[in-house]
């Protein structure tokens, strides 16, 4: 959507940015009747969520991993959902904290419906717990019995990237990218059809091939284009 990121608060005359808050209540007296300030309305999808695992982490050796699961599935939905690449009319990169965030949700919510849990899932749900600090595992990493799950979160992420990356297109179009952005779009269909269930590092080349496109269009660097072409050819 397109937004006035300046705020004005009509009851007390506090100014804040909508950007920094995602609020209109005014941060000062509460106030809901505020009214935005910039001459123009800026694309802005991002919101100004944060993501904090600690007290799950810390409760890691006393609470069941179940249970823990289920604290961790709820907080990454709250992040995730609604999460969005551009700020004040700027792309941005689809960033790590994002994409650890999304296969947590994914991997959590699977944990908690099991009756059991295998040590080496326990232990890989551990490493995901850091997704707060943007640290993602490796692909080697993933367990087979989670893979279908690395696979449909990070499929999701950049299907949510690629909106966004459309709606930046809408404002400043630029043809190069059309084609690139369609391949992609068919990968992700399939791995999504397949619920997630393809090799990780196939599902780190759609997430690599993401990250090219809009490197190309955040830095207009050229070679990233032609890398997200290459990567895609490599792709069955």
């Amino acid at each position: 959507m397109k937004v006035r990121g300046q705020r004005e608060c009509k009851e007390c005359g506090a100014r804040w940015s909508y950007y920094q808050t995602g609020e209109v209540a005014c941060p000062d007296c509460g106030s809901l009747h505020s009214v935005g300030v910039d001459e123009e309305r800026s694309l802005h999808t991002a919101t100004a969520a944060t993501l904090d695992l600690s007290p799950i982490r810390t409760d890691v050796d006393d609470v069941p991993t179940r249970r823990l699961a289920d604290r961790a599935a709820d907080r990454t939905q709250a992040f995730t959902q609604g999460y969005g690449f551009i700020e004040a009319g700027e792309l941005q990169p689809l960033d790590d904290t994002y994409l650890a965030a999304m296969e947590l949700r994914h991997v959590a919510a699977e944990l908690a419906r099991k009756t059991s849990v295998d040590d080496d899932e326990e232990l890989y749900f551990t490493e995901l717990l850091r997704a707060d600090g943007g640290e993602r595992p490796d692909p080697e990493q993933v367990p087979d019995s989670l893979r279908a799950m690395r696979g449909l979160a990070y499929a999701n992420a950049v299907k949510e990237y690629r909106s966004d990356l459309r709606a930046y297109l809408d404002e400043h179009p630029d043809p190069a990218v059309d084609s690139v952005l369609e391949r992609l779009s068919t990968h992700v269909k399939r791995v999504r059809a397949l619920d997630g269930d393809v090799a990780p590092r196939e599902a780190e080349t759609l997430v690599s091939v993401a990250r090219d496109i809009g490197r190309y269009l955040i830095e207009d660097e050229e070679a990233a284009l032609a890398q997200a072409e290459s990567r895609l050819d490599g792709l069955a």
